[in-house]
């Protein structure tokens, strides 16, 4: 699935319970963390015409889908802070999250099925794959990108904050205002015209 919808997943799931702003970005990076060696892209984008291209994308896209970096990545979240077996929980939760997304929907448009080396680099033993994957560009994953951002607009009516929390405090009161006037329930006294 995208990187966005990974995003939304992950910080969907650090609001179902009591999290300070800090444990929520934890979890919140967790849900994409898998994605870093996703970067491998670029230097393959710039090298593709070169006579020696860099396949750092094709070769090490998933090379981090794996349980030891899903505990690498916990360890790192419970070490931010303050509920650290609670943080550590929902990170490594968010972590797997990420790969059952990929799992069931990031089948490339020539029809490569990513698979998930979960045990590696220690094992190749359980690599996990799905035939039925869905299409990077489907429908079902447009589908679960909406139901996260309403589920994402919930969050913002209830509590007060949004996904823009991660990035500032300052940018986050401004979209959680506009979201909570643009959808807020306001009455209009029977009579009044606005015409």
């Amino acid at each position: 699935m995208s990187p966005v919808t990974h995003f939304l997943a992950g910080w969907v799931l650090a609001n179902v319970t009591a999290l300070n702003r800090r444990e929520r970005i934890a979890v919140t990076v967790a849900s994409v963390a898998p994605d870093i060696d996703g970067v491998g892209i670029i230097p393959e984008l710039l090298t593709r015409s070169s006579a020696h291209p860099l396949l750092w994308f094709s070769e090490y896209h998933h090379a981090l889908h794996t349980l030891w970096f899903a505990i690498v990545v916990s360890v790192l979240a419970a070490s931010m802070a303050t509920r650290k077996w609670k943080t550590a929980g929902l990170a490594f939760l968010a972590f797997h999250l990420h790969l059952l997304c990929d799992l069931v929907g990031s089948r490339g448009p020539e029809g490569y099925t990513w698979p998930i080396p979960y045990l590696q680099p220690f094992s190749n033993r359980w690599q996990w794959s799905w035939q039925g994957q869905w299409p990077l560009n489907s429908l079902q994953n447009f589908a679960v990108t909406i139901f996260l951002l309403l589920l994402t607009l919930v969050i913002v009516q209830k509590y007060g904050r949004s996904p823009v929390e991660i990035f500032s405090l300052r940018a986050d009161r401004v979209v959680v205002a506009a979201i909570r006037s643009r959808f807020s329930r306001t009455r209009v006294p029977a009579g009044t015209d606005h015409s």
